[in-house]
């Protein structure tokens, strides 16, 4: 059974049709929104701080969401994929990001629509990813615009991960 945990009497809560993988962690102040899906050893904490998050959005194994104690809380939007053991820290994520396997997005940094950060990237502190690129590297530079193959790809992934959620249900 997941370890759901109440912080300061705040709950977690998800809509309807959301998978929790039996071995994830979700504490305190998170909202999840329908159709969504949380993964084997992914864990958010809503302890320091609220995180709320859109309708058809995957965080995967070994995911981390987290946010910083009064200054930085965690909003992630809809259609949204967190990719495996990748960090999202006290962050806004609009909708129809790709958060790459281990990269790393951090306070108050903003992601806006249609974005994909690549596998190991970091996003530093403050900056804004401009809708319609790809961001690579330590630190993430924007590298490229989107290929409408990749925007297609954005709107298309957390359907699929619907559909992998339905294996488990």
């Amino acid at each position: 059974m997941a370890l759901i945990l109440p912080v300061e009497d705040k709950n977690p809560s998800w809509g309807t049709d959301c998978f929790i993988a039996e071995n994830c962690t979700i504490i305190g102040d998170v909202s999840m929104g329908n159709n969504c899906s949380v993964w084997f050893n992914a864990v958010i904490r809503g302890d320091v701080n609220f995180i709320k998050i859109g309708d058809f959005t995957n965080i995967q194994d070994g995911a981390v969401i987290h946010a910083t104690y009064l200054k930085a809380a965690t909003t992630i939007g809809s259609y949204v994929s967190i990719g495996h053991n990748a960090l999202v820290h006290g962050c806004t994520l609009k909708d129809h990001v790709l958060i790459g396997m281990g990269a790393i997005v951090m306070d108050h940094a903003m992601v806006n629509e249609f974005v994909i950060i690549a596998a190991g990237a970091v996003v530093l502190e403050n900056t804004i990813c401009e809708s319609g690129y790809l961001y690579a590297g330590v630190p993430a530079k924007k590298i490229k615009p989107l290929t409408e193959e990749q925007k297609e790809m954005l709107k298309k992934l957390p359907h699929n991960y619907v559909m992998y959620s339905g294996w488990f249900k």
